[in-house]
C-alpha cells in the first residue's frame, strides 16, 4: 500500500476516532440493517464494549499498514477467534459494506472516491488475510 493511501487512512481514522462511540454505534446499526441475522452473534455482548473493540481493531489495522508483517499474525489469530463466535465467510462482505456506509455517512461529501478506495482496499486486505486464516488454514504458513 502506498504512502498516500496510508496517510488518507490515518487522517480519516483520526476523525473517526474522535467520535468513536457514535461511529461504532452507526457501524453496528448499518451492520444489522444489512443483515439482521447477525444480531444473534451479539446477544450476550455489551455493545459499548464491542464498539471499543471495533475501534481498537481499526486502529491496529490503520497503525500497522507500514508494517504488515507484524499485522498479519494478529489478524490471523483474530480470524480464528471469530470463527468460534459463529462468524462465517459471507459475513466479511456485510462487515465491509457496513464499514464503508458508516464512513460515507460520517464524512458526507468529504468521503471522496480516493478516500473510499483507500478504505475499501484496506478492508479487502484485512478481510482477505482473515478469511484465509479462518477458512483456508492450509494456505497460512505455519
Amino acid at each position: 500500500m502506498d504512502d498516500r493511501k496510508i496517510a488518507l487512512l490515518e487522517t480519516t481514522f483520526a476523525e473517526v476516532r474522535a467520535s468513536q462511540d457514535a461511529a461504532a454505534a452507526l457501524f453496528y446499526e448499518r451492520l444489522f440493517v444489512n443483515d439482521p441475522s447477525l444480531r444473534r452473534l451479539f446477544t450476550a455482548s455489551d455493545m459499548s464494549a464491542q464498539g471499543r473493540k471495533l475501534m481498537a481493531a481499526l486502529a491496529l489495522a490503520v497503525n500497522s499498514l507500514r508494517k504488515l508483517d507484524a499485522l498479519v499474525p494478529v489478524l490471523e489469530g483474530l480470524a480464528v477467534k471469530h470463527v468460534t463466535y459463529g462468524v462465517e465467510r459471507g459475513h466479511y462482505e456485510t462487515v465491509g459494506k457496513a464499514l464503508i456506509e458508516t464512513l460515507s455517512l460520517s464524512f458526507g461529501e468529504r468521503f471522496t472516491a480516493e478516500v473510499r478506495n483507500a478504505w475499501t482496499d484496506t478492508y479487502q486486505l484485512v478481510a482477505g488475510v482473515m478469511m484465509r486464516a479462518a477458512y483456508e488454514p492450509e494456505a497460512v504458513p505455519a
